[in-house]
């Protein structure tokens, strides 16, 4: 689906009582790994459009710089990105139910910045990566198709969660010592997923498949 499963990650790293010091480098850490998996295989399938990124990339990246510095207590953020996720999971499965027949459009230079500037900032405030922001957006505003989206927002996440990540060096320098095995395990499931998403899998399963990953992560966060 081209995520790179930070709201996935935050969720169990909840349940099971990690530090929220521990849990927004981590998330981060994992997005750049599984992320730049994930853009290798969608660009490689043609499905990177650089028109329709950068206008959000360049103003996210400084942004998700600026959020990573910042520490937000858990619970908050917890509660904020599950209650965004839920809405997005509720979009996104009524769209896999009937064919999307409008056709795209580009959206307007200053809105793909404004909310570049949005996304990435909760981006780097929360680890989360703003792909689960981008998407719905893309899709919702008839910016691009499922696929199309995909293509763009692992990349997104890529540079987003690179920016969140020194932008939480600037304030704390340190990173668990545990990344390298959760990275590793994180990368396969991302090539495994990437290849799938990037190749097989059709736009209305795509949907589905984003929908379930959205309730579940918004589930745990809220409620854990």
């Amino acid at each position: 689906m081209g995520h790179a499963g930070a709201s996935a990650y935050l969720a169990v790293m909840g349940l099971f009582n990690f530090a929220p010091g521990v849990m927004k480098p981590t998330a981060l850490a994992l997005n750049i790994l599984v992320a730049a998996v994930a853009t290798a295989k969608f660009y490689r399938a043609g499905l990177f459009s650089w028109s329709l990124f950068w206008p959000f990339a360049v103003a996210s990246i400084p942004a998700a710089f600026v959020g990573g510095a910042m520490m937000l207590p858990a619970r908050w953020y917890q509660v904020v990105v599950g209650v965004v996720l839920l809405y997005a999971a509720v979009w996104m499965f009524r769209s896999a139910l009937r064919p999307l027949t409008g056709q795209t459009h580009r959206p307007p230079l200053w809105a793909a910045i404004v909310a570049g500037a949005a996304i990435g900032f909760l981006s780097g405030l929360t680890g989360v990566g703003g792909g689960i922001f981008l998407s719905p957006l893309l899709l919702y505003m008839g910016w691009a198709e499922t696929r199309a989206t995909s293509g763009v927002a692992a990349p997104f996440i890529l540079v987003n969660s690179i920016a969140g990540l020194l932008g939480h060096f600037s304030s704390v320098s340190q990173l668990p010592a545990s990344i390298p095995i959760w990275g590793a395990a994180a990368v396969l499931g991302g090539w495994i997923g990437a290849s799938y998403g990037s190749k097989r899998a059709p736009p209305p399963v795509l949907r589905q498949l984003l929908s379930l990953v959205l309730v579940v992560a918004g589930a745990k966060l809220i409620f854990h």
